[in-house]
């Protein structure tokens, strides 16, 4: 069995080069992950050497830590993170050394800051989303689908939102992979497979069934500009498809404990029912997959708990035993520690007593 605590410190790059001295003097990290895309990373290293050219200090003279530099962090070979230095804190603390903390954000971090008002007409997503990418110098690598749309406007929005938004309505998620920016719908993101037990693996999970936000069905209602009539499609727990396995809807436990609850969306302003039926059913989907919820930490063996994961959690309960999807993550390390990942898990099932 493998060792359940990884105690080795994580490897930092620097320029793409391995820099064992940072790694050296890691004091505390944490890289966050989540569905949306934009990772980020704040990493602080000790920054004490009496005697130095840069007064006692390590890191201030920018030879090494410096804005726009590449910085990678990597767990047991897997890359945790890639991206550029955007933020350098010098912190002096009273009766312990100074130290030296560097925010990091990967490559959406050009889409963040570009804020745009534009239009495209007659293109699909994926034509979107590439020409985004290009004007940014990325490779698009895409995995989506969807209808053509008479007209789709960028108003006052950064390209990260835009491309969010769009991503949304495909029910998609982003994330980058150095300078590749992927977009894949939930059920062709293929992420890796990961195993936590309580009490072992697990350190800690809390977990809720919620109905307060789940609704029976989705309507999304708008205008046919060619055929010139009105818009109505629907979804419903159908739209799940094989998702909810055997376990028990949102949806389903609402209507039996509570009574039917319809949701109609008339701002989407749909010009065509493929595009009315694809936001009712990214729409119901989000909100369905979050009827369970999960948050927990847990310890690092390796750098398979990423967001787009399945994980089966056990020792938890016939409710809420079984498969997740990872939705948020944060590697967090430090020197008493070694390194954890809290994370958040969702499903759009619970399980059933008996």
């Amino acid at each position: 069995m493998p060792p359940v605590i990884a105690p080795a410190v994580p490897a930092i790059k620097l320029g793409g080069q391995a820099a064992p001295e940072l790694a050296a003097g890691l004091l505390r990290l944490q890289v966050r992950e989540s569905q949306d895309g934009l990772s980020s990373c704040e990493a602080t290293f000790g920054n004490w050497a009496p005697g130095s050219a840069e007064g006692g200090f390590l890191y201030f003279g920018r030879d090494k830590l410096d804005f726009g530099k590449e910085l990678a962090v990597v767990q047991d070979e897997d890359p945790l993170f890639r991206g550029r230095i955007t933020g350098l804190e010098g912190s002096f603390p009273d009766g312990a050394p100074p130290e030296v903390t560097v925010l990091a954000e990967d490559r959406f971090q050009d889409l963040r800051m570009t804020r745009r008002t534009r239009s495209f007409t007659q293109q699909t997503d994926e034509q979107v989303i590439r020409s985004i990418a290009q004007d940014h110098g990325l490779t698009a690598q895409l995995d989506i689908s969807g209808p053509t749309h008479v007209v789709l406007a960028q108003l006052n929005q950064s390209d990260l939102a835009f491309v969010r938004e769009r991503a949304r309505a495909l029910d998609a998620e982003l994330w980058m992979d150095d300078r590749t920016l992927h977009v894949a719908t939930h059920s062709r993101r293929r992420g890796p497979r990961a195993h936590l037990g309580l009490g072992r693996e697990l350190m800690s999970f809390n977990v809720l069934a919620d109905l307060a936000s789940q609704r029976s069905s989705v309507v999304v209602t708008g205008w046919d500009v060619a055929a010139k009539r009105a818009l109505s499609e629907r979804a419903d727990d159908q739209s799940l498809g094989g998702e909810l396995g055997s376990a028990d809807s949102g949806a389903s436990v609402l209507r039996t404990a509570l009574a039917e609850r319809k949701e109609t969306i008339a701002h989407a302003v749909p010009f065509a029912s493929v595009e009315a039926r694809a936001e009712a059913e990214a729409v119901f989907r989000r909100g369905a997959r979050r009827f369970v919820r999960g948050r927990g930490t847990a310890r690092v063996v390796d750098a398979k708990l990423r967001v787009g994961a399945t994980v089966r959690i056990d020792g938890v309960g016939k409710l809420f035993s079984g498969d997740y999807y990872v939705a948020e993550t944060a590697y967090r390390f430090d020197r008493r520690h070694g390194m954890r990942c809290d994370f958040v898990v969702e499903r759009p099932g619970l399980g059933r007593p008996s």
